[in-house]
């Protein structure tokens, strides 16, 4: 599986995509397996299909394990973990919190996700000169120990409507600060995650995937 942003630059892994990519697969009869292992950017991912109807209704992702080191994620700030990290970026202090799931994520905690501004808020962070390979930044309002609500402003291509390696990274950042539990219910514009950040190091992420449309490229032209 390959994914590339609006801006035409390829992301590592895709969380969203790879449970499409899942559904396409069974739905037409690639694959008679209810369990596929999917070849990314970010390495190999195994899926759960769970089927109904003989069609793939949701996909239960083993994303893997999240990643704190700052070199790896990569993010240019000292120190084996960037937890509750304060800077200052388009002229106002946040306290971010950084995590990679193949893609880099840094997580900013908030009071309200309705009335910010992100698309002026977003583009400051994505290419901050600490974060050497751009970044996609959550910003995530806890309403309880098992709900998160969050939107996402993401490298190459803007705010989307949800981020799967975002809501993954957005958990286990929640964990790092002791503000939720490790089952948490992500609540995106497009939709809500399931999101388990399991005792054995793991993130499993459990969401929809649903046919909008078919159709057909000529790629001669």
């Amino acid at each position: 599986m390959h994914m590339f942003n609006a801006d035409g630059s390829e992301a590592q892994m895709c969380g969203n995509g790879i449970r499409c990519v899942g559904k396409f697969v069974y739905d037409k009869g690639m694959t008679d397996k209810d369990t596929v292992r999917i070849k990314t950017g970010a390495g190999i991912k195994e899926l759960k299909l769970n089927i109904s109807g003989g069609k793939v209704k949701t996909v239960t992702v083993d994303m893997g394990t999240p990643i704190f080191d700052p070199e790896l994620i990569p993010v240019r700030l000292p120190g084996e973990k960037i937890v509750s990290e304060p800077v200052v970026i388009g002229g106002t202090e946040y306290r971010i919190t950084c995590v990679s799931m193949g893609n880099p994520h840094c997580i900013v905690f908030v009071d309200d996700v309705d009335y910010l501004e992100i698309e002026k808020t977003g583009p400051l962070f994505e290419t901050n000169e600490i974060f050497p390979e751009r970044v996609n930044t959550e910003f995530v309002r806890v309403t309880d120990r098992n709900h998160i609500e969050m939107r996402v402003w993401e490298r190459g291509s803007g705010e989307t409507l949800a981020c799967g390696t975002g809501a993954c990274a957005s958990v286990a950042a929640c964990v790092l600060n002791d503000l939720t539990d490790r089952k948490t219910a992500v609540k995106l514009t497009g939709g809500i995650l399931e999101i388990e950040y399991a005792e054995d190091g793991h993130i499993y992420m459990t969401g929809p995937a649903e046919t909008v449309y078919e159709g057909e490229i000529d790629l001669q032209k």
